[in-house]
């Protein structure tokens, strides 16, 4: 039988560990041509090696990888452009890459680094990339949020906690939030062009999330990672919002166990969801010079 995405290209962020790899895994075994991102240069060839090895070489010529530091404005250009330029199409963007941090940190821009990385990363790669997704459609963009989104809700007068208490679980809502909302309003962006936009939540799954925090942190989530889902588990809603013919066409929803579920009241705000677009594009650079990101009309 023919793979299911076989002839698609797809590029997977966060591919070296837990859902990306996992989810980079499932499309390559699709009959993919698969693109890994990473910050580090080893573990993206081993990740590669590991995939191929894996799948009995099945999938010689089309795995590769870009490496990407996506808490870096400037990081985030070199990855598109360089991808723009190796690559004629894009079937399916999975933005996966996330940080969970207890203590507040800014990123090489001055963004605090959870919104930065959660957030404004896949906010800035979709627009930088929307071109090449629209020349492939039909195309899809799937973003990794989390049921960590409920109870949350977006603080406009300080979106990067300069001025409340730091809370890593608070900052970590907001970003996953967030993640709905872009989902919400880049469905709305696109209606019409073929590329469709959706975001899930993968469960509790056994990661690396908290592997740069303190010990006592790392210590919580090893205990109770006995009760948690497999990466493998976590990827299977990524791999099947993907390839399924069964979402073909559906947009802007928020996806669990390969199921449409509902999000929180603060995750269907319109309002929110576009005030929160308009500042993603100041502080990604992408209204610099009075540029607008994507719109209908573009």
């Amino acid at each position: 039988m023919t793979p299911d995405l076989d002839g698609k290209t797809c590029l997977v962020t966060g591919a070296t560990s837990g859902i990306g790899k996992e989810t980079a895994i499932g499309l390559a075994k699709k009959g993919a041509t698969v693109v890994l991102v990473g910050r580090n240069r080893d573990r993206c060839e081993s990740t590669v090696k590991e995939i191929k090895a894996k799948i009995n070489g099945a999938t010689e010529n089309k795995l590769s990888f870009y490496i990407a530091d996506l808490s870096s404005r400037t990081s985030i250009h070199q990855l598109a452009k360089e991808y723009a330029n190796d690559h004629q199409r894009l079937d399916v963007l999975v933005n996966n890459a996330g940080v969970f941090l207890a203590k507040r940190t800014t990123a090489i821009d001055g963004i605090e680094y959870t919104f930065a990385v959660n957030h404004l990363a896949p906010f800035l790669l979709t627009n930088l990339l929307i071109d090449i997704l629209k020349a492939s459609s039909p195309s899809r963009i799937i973003t990794t949020s989390s049921i960590a989104h409920e109870g949350a809700r977006i603080d406009f007068d300080d979106i990067e906690f300069e001025k409340r208490p730091y809370r890593g679980i608070k900052a970590y809502g907001q970003s996953k939030l967030a993640n709905i909302l872009f989902t919400k309003e880049l469905a709305r962006r696109l209606e019409g062009s073929g590329v469709t936009a959706n975001c899930f939540h993968p469960g509790a799954v056994r990661t690396n999330l908290l592997d740069n925090n303190p010990w006592y942190y790392q210590l919580i989530w090893a205990a109770a990672g006995v009760f948690f889902l497999s990466p493998e588990k976590g990827a299977d809603t990524a791999i099947y919002l993907a390839s399924s013919k069964h979402v073909e066409g559906i947009t802007g929803k928020y996806f669990g166990k390969r199921k449409q579920v509902e999000s929180s009241t603060e995750a269907n705000d319109e309002k929110v969801a576009m005030r929160l677009w308009k500042i993603s594009e100041k502080l990604t650079g992408v209204a610099e010079n009075g540029k607008e990101a994507f719109s209908p009309f573009s």
